[in-house]
């Protein structure tokens, strides 16, 4: 089971749609274009946009994760809607 971060600050629990991995499609849906993954730790990864910082709004929320991992620097930005979910989730 994933997080959704939505720039909003909505955040909902999500599944893979065939139960047990996300497929590429799915997730370019939940991002809204091309993936890029961001490592948080050996068993979790936080997906997000590829060209996020150049189309859509700062994810306050995807921002603190990945700054409370150490996944990002430490004035980096998540941009856009995010997926956190477990690496083995995702084929």
């Amino acid at each position: 089971m994933g997080k959704f971060i939505e720039t909003n600050g909505n955040v909902s629990d999500t599944k893979p749609k065939n139960g047990t991995d996300y497929q590429f499609s799915e997730l370019q849906k939940f991002v809204g274009g091309y993936i890029e993954i961001v490592r948080l730790n050996d068993s979790e990864i936080m997906v997000v946009n590829d060209e996020g910082a150049f189309t859509k709004e700062p994810n306050r929320l995807a921002t603190i994760a990945a700054l409370m991992y150490h996944a990002i620097r430490p004035n980096g930005i998540i941009f856009g809607d995010a997926l956190v979910c477990k690496s083995s989730e995702v084929k």
